[in-house]
């Protein structure tokens, strides 16, 4: 099956697209933009959502749900917030069909148009902070902590799989608290969780950072992130914690009474990851023969294929591996005894490679005879034979091996192609080819735009380390005030 993939060499974009049709993650929705997650990239998102609802409630959150409809003057009410969705938002305007008679199928009713026109979230902030301000009161009532797993709706122009459509998948926290130290910190907690989560379990390095001006979160007063490398050198933003201070409280007049019985606003923060996520793994992990997923967010651990010619050979390989199945069980090892028939052993384990199964267990009357089977490893291409009666070990060995090799080249990846310029021309001459490049910013806007204008690269983030003293920026050669990553991204 994976001869059928367009190689990555050869163009990039189009191996990204086959690989997520033909290891059947998701296909084009029937509306423009739109996509149709299948059950095995839903699996994989449920193990991301698994991993960091843990993490959310291992600090205090809590899930709840708000409404997808959203009334348009709530955008309205913060000024930063609407202009940086409104291009984006898909309006309802009438609230009913009808038939049409003339032509047949159906027509909006006119007489169906709607008071006020409602708005599918683009984000939730404003409906959910118009919940805050009647169940904020007291300094009792704080913080809250809530987190929300929804879709959301952004009308988007170029669209492409996983990584920008028009409706996707995400969470979006919201935490409202007393004073600014308290939400300061929530954010660079959340923070620290996406990082833990990519890197631990995604096997995705990722840089935290804070985001410039131009990049901001439309209403954020700050907006830090974790930014990852994909295979092609580009950068992907893959989540943002945001620092909104007191501008949503404001806007919808969200107060509460503190120990001093005066009326303060509340503080708040904001912040989200989506199925964006997955196209990270295929960008990051992905190779010519397909996915390689790591082994804590692979829907399959262990494929196991019989090596059989008839009903016989399938008996002896199942009765062969009936302790196996048990043990595999007993270590919550995910794995899929793939009997179908008519189905010749090559074309399994190229789908199986193709769909990125960390481990392949081959068992053939030949096996049976040596008390022995095969094992596979994804992610290096390699074959081992061993005893079965050491297999459970091995197995489990080696998935720890597969998700540490994973991260280690991912992270070598990077390292191998960041680097540091000193001078414009070493950037415009580095940038062509793609990386990270680190160099210092005097944290000018004006500095910002002429660099994307003139190479297409925009700021990542700004790192927490200032840069030496009487440094020049890269670009203006003022004083350097930041010292940031510049990539072209996605």
């Amino acid at each position: 099956m994976s001869k059928y993939l367009t190689p990555k060499t050869d163009d990039y974009n189009k191996w990204y697209t086959d690989i997520i049709t033909r290891a059947e993650l998701a296909d084009y929705g029937p509306v423009k933009g739109t996509m149709v997650i299948r059950p095995y990239g839903f699996e994989i998102w449920e193990h991301i959502k698994k991993e960091f609802d843990v993490c959310f409630k291992n600090t205090g959150h809590v899930n709840a749900y708000f409404p997808l409809l959203i009334p348009k003057s709530y955008l309205s009410k913060e000024a930063d917030h609407v202009e940086g969705f409104a291009k984006e938002c898909a309006i309802i305007t009438h609230s009913r069909l009808k038939s049409a008679e003339d032509v047949g199928g159906v027509i909006v009713d006119p007489d169906s148009k709607l008071e006020e026109e409602v708005i599918i979230r683009p984000t939730s902030e404003t409906v959910i902070w118009s919940m805050y301000k009647k169940w904020i009161n007291s300094y009792r009532d704080l913080p809250i902590l809530i987190n929300q797993w929804a879709n959301v709706v952004r009308w988007e122009m170029r669209t492409r799989l996983f990584l920008r459509t028009s409706e996707f998948l995400w969470q979006e926290g919201h935490t409202a608290h007393t004073n600014e130290q308290e939400a300061r910190e929530e954010t660079l907690k959340i923070l620290d969780i996406y990082r833990s989560v990519c890197e631990n379990v995604l096997a995705i390095p990722v840089l935290t950072g804070l985001k410039s001006e131009s990049e901001r979160f439309a209403g954020a007063i700050d907006t830090y992130c974790i930014e990852a490398m994909m295979g092609d050198k580009k950068a992907l933003q893959a989540g943002t914690s945001h620092y909104l201070g007191q501008n949503f409280a404001k806007a919808f007049d969200v107060k509460f009474q503190d120990e001093n019985n005066k009326e303060q606003y509340v503080y708040a923060t904001s912040w989200g990851v989506s199925t964006r996520l997955i196209g990270a793994l295929i960008m990051v992990h992905g190779d010519d023969k397909g996915l390689r997923l790591p082994p804590k967010i692979a829907p399959i651990q262990l494929v196991i294929i019989p090596i059989f010619k008839n009903a016989d050979d399938l008996k002896n390989i199942k009765e062969f591996l009936s302790m196996i199945f048990i043990d595999l069980e007993k270590n919550n090892i995910r794995f899929y005894f793939d009997v179908r028939p008519k189905i010749s052993p090559g074309f399994k384990f190229n789908e199986w490679e193709l769909k990125g199964v960390p481990l392949r267990m081959e068992v053939g009357p030949r096996d049976i005879n040596n008390n022995a089977c095969i094992i596979a490893r994804r992610d290096k291409n390699k074959k081992e034979s061993l005893k079965i009666s050491n297999s459970i070990d091995y197995i489990l060995e080696k998935l720890k091996e597969i998700q540490n090799n994973l991260f280690q080249e991912a992270q070598a990846f990077r390292n191998h192609n960041t680097f540091s310029v000193q001078s414009f021309s070493d950037f415009q001459s580095k940038i062509k080819t793609g990386g990270f490049l680190q160099c210092n910013w005097d944290g000018h806007l004006k500095t910002e735009k002429d660099i994307k204008e003139k190479t297409q690269a925009t700021i990542r983030c700004i790192l927490p380390e200032n840069p030496p003293a009487g440094s020049k920026c890269i670009y203006s050669k003022k004083p350097a005030k930041y010292q940031v990553i510049f990539a072209k991204a996605y």
